[in-house]
């Protein structure tokens, strides 16, 4: 009998054995979060600050490379070329979604970004002078149809410029586009009055929101940001044609394995501990978690509003 328990005990051993976790197979060395964007903005604290909990849950270290630039054409195609499944992507997905659209021959197919985990949303902001005499998105729109071709505008590159401009062509209405190289130099000329409308990230334009020079009509994400509750949704101020949601998460290759993008979702999910989420909120994002098939159908919605719009626009895409 005891021979008998043994003998069960030991192929319950082997069983066990053969059949090693996730965390023991993955990650096996260092692993690397490239960032689309610079030290000090949301999407960098928050890889960070996610990047910390999950080194100790996996007992690997993590390093956080910032590829700033191009777009995010730059950590793109880092992120791509080093076809490596333990250097993973670090990004909001507006801008990538809108590439298509913008630039004739890119060094990535969207096949070679593969959602991994949904971290949160960019909080995104009608932002206008706060001497401009309106008080709302629909008094805006009043203004600009009453005042053709005298506001200027800017947006952030990417999914939310894209909306805007369909927005403006399907109403009829007239304004003149401002381009910035440097969202920050947009933020403060609609302090001064050079612009009156910024569609922007609202970390970009809190400072000048703090001092009082600027005023936010709305959000375009689907629900009210925490940071800011009295502050509407574009679709509560009636033109739900403007909404849509800055989605910020990790990527991988196309050769990493669903098990294995599984896996790194639920520790993701794990690192978004409290402490994490009142950081994600201070930065201007709203903590949002989402596993590998959220967040792909999030994108794919999102690539399909773009779609929209661009072809509003009379754009078609190059690839």
């Amino acid at each position: 009998m005891q021979r008998l328990a043994f003998a069960v005990a030991f192929l319950a051993v082997l069983v066990l054995a053969a059949k090693p976790s996730t965390a023991q197979t993955w990650p096996q060395r260092a692993v690397k979060f490239i960032v689309t964007l610079g030290p000090g903005s949301g999407v960098d604290i928050g890889t960070r600050l996610i990047a910390d909990r999950l080194s100790r849950r996996w007992g690997q270290p993590i390093v956080v490379e910032n590829r700033p630039g191009g777009d995010g054409l730059v950590a793109i195609s880092a992120f791509v070329g080093a076809n490596d499944d333990h250097v993973l992507l670090a990004a909001p997905s507006g801008s990538f979604t809108a590439h298509p659209f913008i630039y004739k021959n890119l060094p990535y197919k969207a096949a070679d970004i593969v959602p991994i985990a949904r971290v949160s949303n960019t909080i995104v902001v009608t932002a206008v002078p706060a001497s401009l005499e309106v008080k709302s998105v629909g008094e805006l729109v009043a203004m600009a149809r009453a005042q053709p071709g005298t506001l200027n505008w800017a947006g952030t590159t990417g999914s939310n410029e894209f909306m805007f401009a369909a927005f403006l062509k399907n109403a009829g209405l007239s304004m003149s586009k401002v381009p910035y190289r440097n969202l920050v130099e947009a933020a403060n000329d609609l302090a001064i009055g050079r612009i009156q409308i910024n569609m922007t990230a609202f970390a970009i334009v809190r400072p000048q929101l703090q001092a009082g020079k600027v005023k936010l009509l709305a959000v375009t994400n689907t629900r009210r940001a925490a940071v800011m509750p009295d502050v509407p949704t574009v679709t509560e101020a009636g033109y739900p044609d403007l909404a849509l949601d800055g989605l910020v998460g990790f990527f991988g290759p196309p050769t990493m394995p669903e098990r294995i993008r599984e896996s790194i979702a639920a520790d993701v999910r794990e690192a978004i501990d409290p402490a994490v989420e009142e950081r994600l909120n201070l930065t201007g994002q709203i903590p949002n978690f989402g596993g590998p098939a959220d967040f792909a159908a999030d994108i794919a919605q999102q690539r399909a509003r773009i779609g929209g719009a661009a072809k509003d626009l009379g754009i078609m895409p190059t690839q």
